[in-house]
């Protein structure tokens, strides 16, 4: 199943209809997210490789997880590492998360659910698949990690974690009832989701009915990207067709247009598109590894800080503890 899902959609407040004249956002750019696999051998997409950054400002990172249908015991998880600089978002479709981090924070990601974590000045985390779920049965997995850029008078904001259950998350219609959005973070048409982020961003998940079309309605001063989860798709105005694993940037404009082709061969039957959009920070990015900051010395100074210690430890006798 897409996350959460809703049997009569005609019930749901509806995002507005847009007139003819509203001023569309053409594509400015396509490209096909490489396929991977990270080191416990989980398949992603890179969904932002090959894309410059000033087009992506504020996010600066998208893997698509999954979707992989696992054997039980099979899946395994990242293990502790650091970050400093950003937020992550991890927004689970199938599938169960085990998160923790070293202020404490954590708990599980369940289908549906989305973990907001800023990193901020530094923290420890982990994530992997809970082993009394995913883990020990096996099954569909299927996810996205999105890293979120912090201005540089927020990257030494203290860490923090917020616990996005399925439930909390804001569920919209188009005048039609021909798709169901999911709105995660930012507003939408005069509606706020649940996520409260520091950069201004807009997150959320669609799925849209064989041959449906959204006009959807988009802040000015925000970028706009859509990625397709699944299925098969005609992006903007001018119907380019796309299909899963491609990233459209579109160009300036009030609203988009995101159209499912007549026949979806996913498995959900529907059309599935992650669609994104912040206020760009335009502020130069110094990025290595789990780091995020604006100069070399500030990255260098993060690898520093880890190998001394200073962004964290691991809870004592944390179940998700290594051990040995």
């Amino acid at each position: 199943m897409p996350a959460v899902t809703v049997s009569d959609l005609s019930a749901l407040p509806r995002i507005g209809a847009l007139d003819a004249t509203v001023r569309q956002r053409p594509v400015a750019e396509v490209t096909t997210a490489p396929k991977e696999f990270d080191s416990n051998g989980v398949p992603v997409q890179r969904a932002f490789a090959d894309v410059e950054l000033h087009l992506l400002d504020p996010f600066i990172h998208l893997d698509h997880i999954g979707g992989i249908d696992f054997e039980p015991n099979e899946p395994k998880g990242s293990p502790w590492h650091p970050h400093r600089g950003f937020e992550t978002a991890t927004y689970m479709m199938d599938g169960v998360l085990e998160h923790a981090d070293s202020t404490g924070g954590g708990g599980i990601i369940a289908p549906g659910a989305t973990q907001w974590m800023t990193a901020g000045s530094g923290i420890l985390h982990i994530e992997t698949p809970a082993q009394d779920a995913v883990a020990a049965g096996g099954g569909w997995f299927h996810g996205v990690q999105l890293w979120v850029n912090l201005p540089r008078a927020r990257k030494w904001t203290p860490p923090r974690y917020q616990d996005l259950a399925g439930d909390r998350v804001t569920l919209l219609t188009t005048p039609d009832a021909g798709a169901l959005v999911r709105l995660i973070a930012g507003s939408l048409d005069g509606h706020p989701g649940p996520g409260t982020t520091y950069s201004p961003v807009t997150m959320l998940h669609l799925s849209l009915e064989p041959g449906a079309q959204v006009v959807m309605p988009w802040p000015t001063d925000h970028n706009a990207l859509v990625y397709i989860l699944g299925g098969d798709a005609f992006i903007g105005g001018e119907r380019l067709a796309t299909t899963t694993g491609q990233l459209v940037v579109l160009g300036d404009g009030d609203a988009f247009t995101v159209t499912a082709a007549p026949r979806q061969h996913t498995r959900t039957g529907t059309l599935e598109v992650l669609v994104l959009g912040g206020q760009p920070i335009g502020e130069p990015v110094a990025w290595y590894g789990p780091f995020v900051m604006n100069t070399r010395a500030e990255l260098q100074q993060a690898y520093d800080d880890f190998d001394a210690g200073r962004l964290g430890t691991i809870p004592v006798g944390h179940p998700l503890a290594p051990t040995g």
